[in-house]
């Protein structure tokens, strides 16, 4: 890839995807631990969707490089692919915490229906 421009540009695109992608999976975590499970699961995959867009993007310069076509190595580049794996990690780490706190609910509802004074339901 020649052009210093289109390379920018392009990197421009990876850090934007990914910042959002970021953004939402962080939302994800903070509705879960508000116990909305619902919300948090439709953040997790409007970050998946902005994290692709990213990855596509990504994905556009590497293809260019195994065809032949040089990729000179810039700071935004560096910094583009540095938010990218930032991204990634963040997102496995939120479906991780999600799922804590999915289980935590789930045993606070359990204890609530054993508890001192609870009349016993049928589980």
């Amino acid at each position: 890839m020649t052009d210093r421009d289109e390379l920018n540009s392009i990197s421009f695109q990876i850090i934007a995807a990914v910042g959002s992608a970021r953004s939402l999976y962080l939302e994800a975590v903070r509705a879960a631990k508000e116990g909305d499970l619902v919300r948090s699961q439709e953040l997790l995959d409007e970050g998946d969707e902005c994290f692709t867009q990213g990855h596509h993007a990504h994905a556009s310069i590497i293809q260019r490089e195994a065809a032949g076509e040089p990729t000179s190595m810039t700071l935004m580049l560096t910094h583009a692919e540095d938010q990218l794996m930032g991204a990634e990690s963040i997102g496995l780490v939120a479906r991780e915490f999600i799922e804590v706190y999915r289980e935590q609910q789930e045993l606070r509802a359990l204890i609530g229906r054993f508890s001192v004074g609870a009349t016993p339901t049928a589980a």
